[in-house]
């Protein structure tokens, strides 16, 4: 029998590996960048075209590789990071997998140019799909510049699973944060299609999360600092009347890495019990310095997650500190028997007696005596006197009133007649009338059982109340005649840049549903109108969550952004299960959703109501 088993060529396994570590033109932003700081740059310039469809470049200012090196970074398990497997347990940088540059290299064009500071010439070499296509000695300044043009060109298949431009820069300003923010001593600067997007200099921790997320998030912040033998933590926490619906600003760095541990996510959660509303999450931005032998990094393919020796300190370590900053800058209650020197008596006052006030009044004042005298109070403050006028001659005030009253009756009531309704026939048998009867009934303020010719129905109120106003407002947003209640004040919001540039691109589709934009700033945007279904204070968190739908939920290109923001605001504004309806409330919501087109299920597609027949509920009682 023929052997069946062979080696792989080298572009196939190349490709089989990019697989791995370029999933979208985000994995290839993070790889450069890593690289572009083990190599020591101070200055990192990040440039995107088409959300990294087109282009992706990175320059930095760094050490710079010589010729040999330059072309053997782009050979797998090519790595200048480890030089045995015990390094693993020692990694005090990034890029140590040494198949970043091959991965991308065979499912993209790459160009690399590279310079060291002795150097007076660089190299420039051009790959395309593994193939090295040239290699040149070329002038350019020092460090290294890597553009990846055309990504996935020669995997049709990858490429049609990207999503859509909107999507995937959104991924690479994920990315592009992660890096910046674990990396403050490094300036930034990320450009989008020719725009400069972001312009982070060098600046302190703090400085460097308002600088991504805006002027206002500085007030948000609460320093969070601890350090002992096991771990060292440093950076802020959000106070809680700031959290969010959405979980996208939390951010654990492990030795100036990114993570993602839903563990350790458990632990701030946990220090914030008691002071969030339900449904919301804290934001965090917190470094964690540890020992690099108590963790491993090599257990996933992006390295996003990684395994500690001693999970369970570290969990009360990082719970405890956060409750500790959370109740030091008093945003928790905390019980302390310290005395609190702010409220000792002041030093000047110390030794004088203390007076205390006193009030006189008149106990034997009655309001309904005439006195013969004024009645004199006293006042503490100006000591005025106050004189009561006596009520004299209050009787002629009502001299005349009862003749007037009863003239009135006599001479108005005795002309009134009253209209008789013409008597119709009875549609009811017999001519009898039949009462009204409740047709809906509300069960524990979720579900409306309603009864049908064939047995019962049952609607779960929210999910189809969802449906109701899914279908108004795509109605509204396609013939774009929406209603808009105005204002009496504008409404000032704050949001980060990227959540500005989001709005930008629903403005005109929220403007169709009733919303009135007057002014959007980089930061911020007022709005002077809103649709009628929607109250003032419910407005910051439709857009919230509208936000976090477009960075989560936003579909490929078979689906219209119109659809998703109808369906967003359809789910924030649907009534709410546990809120209780009156009978007209209840019928109205019943016939408003067999007036849509689809009301068995939600825009989501949930199943909105069931139904019950009396067959069913017969075989119940067998």
């Amino acid at each position: 029998m023929a052997d069946i088993i062979q080696l792989l060529p080298d572009h196939v396994a190349n490709q089989i590996a990019a697989g791995e570590v370029v999933q979208r033109p985000a994995s290839v932003v993070k790889e450069l960048l890593e690289n572009a700081i083990d190599a020591g740059a101070s200055t990192i310039k990040l440039i995107i075209k088409d959300a990294g469809k087109t282009l992706i470049q990175v320059i930095d200012d760094g050490k710079g590789m010589s010729i040999t090196d330059a072309r053997l970074s782009f050979e797998r398990h090519a790595t200048s990071k480890i030089r045995n497997a015990e390094d693993l347990f020692q990694l005090h940088t990034k890029g140590f997998r040494g198949e970043a540059l091959a991965s991308i290299a065979a499912i993209a064009h790459v160009e690399l140019k590279t310079k060291q500071e002795r150097d007076d010439v660089g190299t420039a070499i051009v790959i395309e799909g593994s193939n090295v296509a040239s290699q040149d000695v070329v002038v350019t300044p020092k460090g290294t510049s890597v553009s990846v043009k055309n990504l996935f060109y020669n995997i049709p298949a990858r490429r049609n699973f990207l999503k859509s431009n909107a999507v995937e820069l959104r991924h690479i300003i994920d990315e592009f944060h992660r890096v910046a923010l674990a990396h403050c001593d490094i300036s930034f600067a990320l450009y989008n299609n020719g725009s400069e997007a972001f312009n982070l200099p060098v600046s302190n921790y703090r400085q460097r999360i308002v600088n991504i997320f805006g002027n206002k998030t500085n007030e948000k912040l609460v320093p969070v600092e601890e350090d002992t033998e096991v771990l060292k933590i440093s950076g802020f926490v959000g106070k809680p009347e700031y959290a969010k619906k959405t979980r996208g600003e939390q951010y654990f760095f492990v030795n100036n890495r990114f993570i993602k541990s839903a563990y350790l996510n458990h632990a701030i959660a946990s220090a914030f019990d008691g002071l969030l509303k339900s449904g919301t999450h804290a934001s965090y931005f917190l470094n964690l310095t540890v020992d690099p032998q108590t963790i491993d990094i090599n257990i996933h393919p992006t390295k996003t997650e990684i395994k500690f020796d001693d999970e369970h300190t570290l969990y009360a370590l990082l719970r405890s500190a956060v409750k500790h900053s959370l109740g030091q800058f008093n945003i928790a209650p905390v019980l302390d028997f310290e005395r609190d020197s702010s409220l000792d008596t002041p030093y000047n006052l110390s030794d004088k007696q203390t007076n205390v006030p006193t009030i006189e009044i008149d106990r034997s004042f009655n309001p309904f005596k005439d006195d013969a005298e004024p009645v004199k109070t006293k006042s503490y403050s100006s000591g005025n006197t106050f004189k009561k006028e006596p009520a004299t001659n209050w009787e002629s005030l009502y001299v005349g009133l009862e003749s007037k009253s009863n003239d009135a009756v006599e001479t108005d009531f005795s002309e009134v007649h009253f209209e008789s309704e013409e008597t119709t026939g009875s549609i009811f048998e017999d001519g009898k009338e039949v009462e009204k009867t409740n047709t809906t009934y509300q069960l524990h303020n979720k579900y409306i059982v309603s009864t049908i010719k064939s047995g019962m129905l049952l609607i779960d109120q929210h999910r189809a109340h969802q449906r109701i106003l899914y279908e108004d407002f795509l109605k509204n947003m396609t013939i774009k005649e929406a209603m808009s209640q105005q204002l009496l004040f504008p409404l000032q919001l704050h949001f980060s840049v990227q959540e500005i540039q989001i709005l930008q691109q629903l403005k005109e589709d929220l403007e169709h549903t009733g919303f009135v934009f007057s002014n959007v700033l980089e930061e911020s945007v007022e709005i002077t109108g809103v649709p009628v279904s929607v109250p003032e204070s419910e407005v910051s968190i439709i857009l919230e969550q509208l936000i976090s739908d477009v960075e989560n939920e936003v579909p490929d290109a078979h689906f219209s952004a119109t659809d998703l923001l109808a369906k967003s605001m359809a789910k924030s504004l649907a009534i709410k299960t546990g809120q209780s309806l009156q009978k007209d409330e209840q019928e109205h919501l019943v016939n408003k959703l067999f007036a849509c087109k689809e009301p068995n299920v939600t825009p989501t597609n949930k199943t909105t109501f069931i139904t019950m027949s009396v067959d069913e509920l017969d075989k119940k009682f067998i």
